[in-house]
Formats: structure tokens, C-alpha cells, sequence
């Protein structure tokens, strides 16, 4: 079977603190923990960086994204196939540019938008929404991430 290769950014962290916010159906706090997963000059302007957080079957690979300034995190599953979708290309939208008969100009880049295209099958997302621009019921988990410190530190 045909797998596609794609370059491995991943390093596991060690988690730092738990932290329950939400409840379970019984009542109960479900364990939550926050990670230092890096510097914050390891995530540049339009830069990534994936991490694996946690160990054995409570490992989750999350990508974390800088645009505008701000972080944004996600789970590194393709909402399409399962794929590892924070690990593929950074692009930013492409458009196609009509005039008023609704004639194709060309494609156009648009700079003020940044997408990530998942390796498998070519889906793109929004990196400041999760959503797929064009299946916006298509979508990324979302995760909890800030800058402490000079530190980024991820919520799962």
C-alpha cells in the first residue's frame, strides 16, 4: 500500500501541570494537562511546530501555528481521512480572480489568510479557524494554547 512520506516535526514533551476545567457524566473532573511544549521563538510568523504530548494510548500529536501574532493549535488529524494534516504544506488561500462576467482572471495568492494542507489527500484548513474553507462542516479539534514566559504551553 502507497504511503505518503512528509517530514516528521514531531518530538514527544514531558506535560507539567494537570488542570480539570469541565465535568464528566458522573460528576467527576476528567484529567486535563497543560504542556510546555517549547520556546516561544520556536514558532515563528506563518511557522509550526507538532509535538506528541503524553505517552502510550493517551498520546495526542497537536500542531501549533503562529499567524498575526497569535498562536493557534489543533489536533494532527485530518477531519477527511484521519491524515496528519499539521504536518503538511503552509500555503496561504488561493482565490480565482473573476471579472464581472464571471470569467476566470487567474489564481491569486492571498496573503492575509494561512492554510495547512494535509500530506494524504490535499485538504486545507484554516489555521485561525480549524475549518476547511470550502466544507466549513469539515474542521480540526481545536487546543487550548497561550505564551507564559517566554513558554508555550498546550491544554489537552
Amino acid at each position: 500500500m502507497y504511503q505518503p512520506t512528509y517530514l516528521n516535526f514531531t518530538r514527544v514533551v514531558a506535560w507539567r501541570t494537570v488542570v480539570a476545567m469541565t465535568t464528566t457524566l458522573d460528576g467527576s473532573a476528567p484529567p486535563t494537562r497543560t504542556y510546555d511544549v517549547g520556546a516561544s521563538d520556536e514558532v515563528a510568523e506563518r511557522g509550526r511546530l507538532v509535538v506528541t504530548l503524553g505517552e502510550g494510548v493517551d498520546a495526542v500529536t497537536v500542531g501549533v501555528f503562529r499567524f498575526r501574532g497569535r498562536l493557534h493549535a489543533y489536533e494532527n488529524r485530518c477531519a477527511h481521512q484521519g491524515g496528519p494534516a499539521c504536518q503538511g504544506r503552509i500555503v496561504a488561500r488561493v482565490r480565482e480572480r473573476l471579472d464581472d462576467a464571471q470569467r476566470s482572471l487567474g489564481l491569486a495568492f492571498e496573503d492575509d489568510s494561512m492554510h495547512i494542507v494535509c500530506p494524504w489527500h490535499g485538504f486545507e484548513y484554516d489555521v485561525t479557524t480549524g475549518r476547511h474553507p470550502g466544507r466549513p462542516d469539515y474542521a480540526l479539534r481545536p487546543v487550548t494554547v497561550g505564551e507564559e514566559g517566554g513558554r508555550i504551553r498546550v491544554t489537552v
